[in-house]
């Protein structure tokens, strides 16, 4: 099985490209972050007619998260628990049968929290929390359990072509990065870590010519329960997606699993 995860920045805008890559790579489970659409907007279409049910939990020109799986869906879970009153739309999880049981994929699009001045800084640490209390309950249950998306943080000094520069800001500080420990030190293993130890970006941005100097940080992650990371045979960052017509700032990053 392979499960992938993607911010596309935009739906509408992307929606000829994520398509290609579908076509091209065939994922058997996708998560796209940034569709940027209410759940009505979402072009369903167009991914059924490539043989994918299609979950979505959208939001007006913000956030919102979509799966796309070519299993049936056993149950789907929108909206991070933890407080009623949070309106935006940054999680989505598809529960699907396997061979010998269920699998659990959470797509995520955790937020970015600058200017760390403002609110927004306060309010990524409080999701962080959220997350981490949900992922708790989800290790519980002791099933193969996939947490990926856009976390919108640095991990280490590797993932960043310029640590030095990201220091400070809300992707790289040592309130993000705390949370980030607690939920590796509950049991979730870093796919890609468990893999390699070689530099691997993930988002450049569209300035000052950072594609080209590759000049980007890893910002986007698979997760892994114990069960699931038992049963990961390979990840691939698509890098070469960074360079088609009209690409999001984001590469996917795809997960192979012995499912």
């Amino acid at each position: 099985m392979r499960v992938a995860t993607w911010n596309i920045n935009g739906i509408k805008a992307r929606l000829e490209l994520v398509l290609r890559w579908l076509e091209e790579e065939k994922p058997d489970i996708v998560g796209l972050q940034e569709i940027k659409t209410v759940d009505e907007g979402f072009p369903k279409a167009e991914f059924e007619a490539l043989g994918y049910n299609v979950e979505t939990h959208g939001q007006k020109s913000w956030n919102g998260v979509a799966l796309l799986s070519k299993l049936p869906f056993d149950e789907v879970h929108r909206g991070l628990p933890g407080n009623d009153e949070d309106e935006q739309a940054r999680l989505i999880e598809g529960v699907y049968s396997v061979a010998g049981g269920i699998v659990r994929v959470c797509n995520i699009y955790l937020p970015n929290g600058n200017p760390v001045d403002t609110e927004k800084f306060p309010y990524k640490l409080a999701w962080m929390d959220r997350l981490n209390a949900f992922v708790e309950g989800r290790l519980a249950l002791e099933e193969p359990f996939i947490l990926m998306g856009d976390f919108n943080l640095i991990p280490a000094p590797i993932d960043a072509h310029d640590p030095d520069a990201w220091w400070g800001d809300a992707l790289y500080r040592p309130e993000s990065l705390e949370k980030f420990r607690i939920l590796r030190n509950m049991g979730m293993t870093d796919a890609l870590r468990a893999i390699t130890a070689e530099e691997a970006y993930t988002f450049w941005d569209f300035q000052a010519g950072a594609w080209r100097r590759n000049a980007g940080i890893r910002i986007d992650h698979v997760m892994l329960s114990p069960q699931a990371a038992d049963r990961l045979d390979d990840v691939v960052v698509h890098k070469d997606v960074r360079g088609w017509d009209k690409p999001s700032d984001h590469v996917p990053v795809e997960g192979a699993f012995s499912f």
